[in-house]
């Protein structure tokens, strides 16, 4: 299947100004680090997710809400810059855009602190009536950056209207397990593998096992889980097959958005007809590109360098195959 001939794809999350503080290394608790360089950009999972989609050849609507402040102007334009739709993005009045401040130091390494803001204004009812009018070949992006019950509504619907939802559930917070049966896509970190595997009653196993950990994840009730683990790539599990996806030699100057980058290109290509092992794939190539540019949403890669990344890498493009 060809991107203009792709599934559309919904991204439902957050999005947020960041401010971004560039320093030789992470400091210490109550240190000072100085010489940095500061980057003003934008961000929040749902907004870097529907970016990297987009440029990846998606065809991407954007729901979520922003405050009536000029960040939020500047976010909807960014958007739109990207060509992602946002006739979904609501105008909170009297409240602020969420707000990002993030220090990456040495290797890309960072922290990150957010104030959500609009993004918890984001409401279920309103997401509700979004998804009744959702089409069953759509692919839907869900995060945790807004309320919990906005992603429960949005996988019941997933459920009852048929159109396939990918989870990636970060950040880890509390959230009812049963919610998950049925989930078509599961997507995580080591950190949010293992705080699903407390959830259940396991002990901490995605960092010294992965391969177990999604076997044990699939357990409630997901269809298909990608366990993403950093440098040594990703973690793939269906019914019938596990494969692990290994990672690509790049020099990391940020991973800042690297996680969002995989997921919303993830969604491209299995909206594209790929299967969960070929789009994986894709995804990596798009992550591993991202780690290599300082920032956020600006940091993924457009489709035409992750195909050439992947021809100057001495592998093939990923065969995005329609198996939909």
């Amino acid at each position: 299947m060809t991107p203009s001939a792709s599934h559309p794809i919904y991204v439902i999350g957050s999005g947020n100004v960041d401010h971004i503080m560039r320093i030789p290394r992470l400091p210490e608790r109550g240190e000072t680090v100085t010489n940095g360089v500061y980057l003003p950009t934008f961000g929040g999972k749902g907004a870097n997710s529907a970016v990297a989609a987009a440029k990846a050849g998606g065809r991407v609507s954007f729901v979520g809400c922003v405050g009536d402040d000029v960040g939020g102007t500047a976010l909807r334009a960014e958007l739109e810059k990207f060509h992602v739709q946002t006739p979904h993005l609501r105008v909170v009045p009297g409240v602020a855009t969420g707000q990002a401040l993030v220090m990456v130091g040495e290797a890309g390494g960072n922290y990150l602190s957010v104030a959500p803001g609009a993004n918890h204004r984001v409401e279920a009812e309103w997401v509700r009536s979004l998804t009744d009018r959702i089409e069953p070949g759509a692919r839907v992006l869900l995060q945790n950056e807004i309320p919990a019950e906005v992603n429960r509504v949005v996988l019941a619907a997933a459920r009852r209207r048929r159109f396939a939802c990918l989870f990636n559930f970060a950040p880890a917070l509390p959230f009812p397990l049963e919610d998950l049966r049925g989930l078509d896509y599961l997507i995580v970190n080591e950190n949010e593998a293992d705080n699903l595997l407390a959830a259940q009653g396991h002990q901490p196993l995605a960092e010294r096992d992965p391969t177990a950990a999604t076997g044990l994840l699939r357990e409630l009730g997901v269809e298909c889980v990608v366990l993403t683990v950093g440098a040594r790539g990703a973690v793939v599990a269906t019914d019938d097959r596990v494969e692990t996806i290994p990672s690509l030699p790049v020099k990391a100057i940020d991973t800042t958005a690297a996680g969002d980058t995989f997921c919303g290109t993830l969604a491209v290509a299995l909206a594209e007809g790929a299967d969960a092992f070929a789009a994986a794939r894709f995804a990596n190539r798009a992550a591993a590109l991202s780690v290599t540019r300082a920032g956020a949403m600006i940091s993924s890669p457009t489709r035409g360098e992750i195909e050439t990344f992947s021809e100057s890498s001495g592998t093939p493009p990923p065969n995005l195959s329609n198996n939909s």
